[in-house]
């Protein structure tokens, strides 16, 4: 691992830090690293409308390392902004305090950046080297890089099957998470900004939908059937960047039959059998694993699309 992926990864380690609050702005962290190799500095976006990370970290170094600055590296996870919104331009900052170097992680596909950020800071004479972690820092923002480019949300298909394939048994509702994985589907809600049900579920399970086995705000629910599809422009007006579906199976069917998915989690009860019910979704063939987890009993596989599959469309699933 060289110095600059060291640095960079401790960027991602500090942006995660504003999952839950930075929304809808992404997550970004940034670290101050004098020429010495010490880090003098580090922050993270906290909050929507608060100050940026690379503000946070500039604000963190101690007055008897300001003298440091004209020779040190700030490391982010993120391109630095270069227009006014809620605050001001941070390439403007990181210009007035003079640093020698800048490395980012990854380029801002936000429209009003996309680029200018790096382009100021290298007219202004500051060195600015782009890519360390790209793939990490662009994973770590997902949600808003496909919101922005795809005017639409992030969208997890998520359900429970029984070991035999079923999310039911008989076709009534039957807990096949433990304790412990309702918990973590609990901490998804409450990372994410909606959630959707179809109606027949929505009626027959009455489901909560709630987070009230984590921390965090409850998403917003949503019901679909034929009558009432989704409409994602309107989510995309609504600032909804990412979206959980669970369910029912055709529900989860629509969005896989349009090829409207970026995520797919699926729980697996492994001692679990029924024999007969609602047939869980069959996983497409052109996805790959990302993360494999196992809790006891329970197996959780979350997939992502093959880097080759084409990109999804948009559309009204119902």
């Amino acid at each position: 691992m060289t110095d600059d992926e060291k640095y960079m990864r401790r960027c991602i380690q500090l942006a995660k830090n504003g999952r839950q609050n930075a929304k809808p702005n992404p997550m970004v962290g940034a670290v101050i690293v004098s020429a010495d190799g010490r880090i003098i500095g580090e922050g993270y976006h906290v909050r929507c409308g608060e100050g940026h990370a690379e503000v946070n970290a500039f604000a963190s170094v101690n007055q008897e390392d300001e003298t440091l600055l004209k020779e040190a590296t700030m490391y982010v996870s993120l391109e630095p902004c270069s227009h006014y919104g809620k605050t001001p331009p941070c390439a403007d900052l990181i210009i007035r305090k003079g640093v020698r170097r800048v490395v980012v992680g990854c380029i801002d596909e936000f429209a009003e950046v996309q680029g200018r950020g790096i382009k100021k800071l290298q007219n202004a004479g500051i060195a600015v080297k782009v890519g360390v972690l790209e793939k990490e820092c662009k994973e770590l923002n997902r949600r808003f890089f496909t919101f922005h480019r795809e005017k639409r949300p992030y969208i997890i298909l998520k359900w429970a099957q029984t070991a035999n394939g079923f999310i039911d048994d008989q076709y009534k509702p039957v807990q096949i998470s433990n304790d412990f994985t309702k918990m973590l589907s609990h901490k998804l809600r409450a990372e994410e900004d909606a959630i959707l049900v179809g109606r027949v579920t929505n009626e027959r399970d009455h489901p909560q939908l709630t987070v009230r086995d984590w921390h965090g705000q409850n998403p917003k629910r949503l019901v679909i059937d034929h009558a009432h599809p989704l409409n994602l422009e309107s989510l995309h007006a609504h600032n909804i960047q990412s979206l959980i579906v669970e369910g029912g199976a055709e529900t989860l069917r629509s969005f896989l039959v349009q090829n409207l998915w970026d995520e797919i989690r699926v729980e697996t009860n492994t001692t679990m059998t029924v024999s007969g019910g609602t047939r869980a979704p069959q996983i497409p063939a052109n996805v790959e694993v990302i993360r494999s987890e196992s809790y006891d009993n329970q197996m959780i596989i979350t997939y992502a699309r093959n880097r080759q599959a084409p990109r999804p469309i948009s559309g009204s699933p119902t």
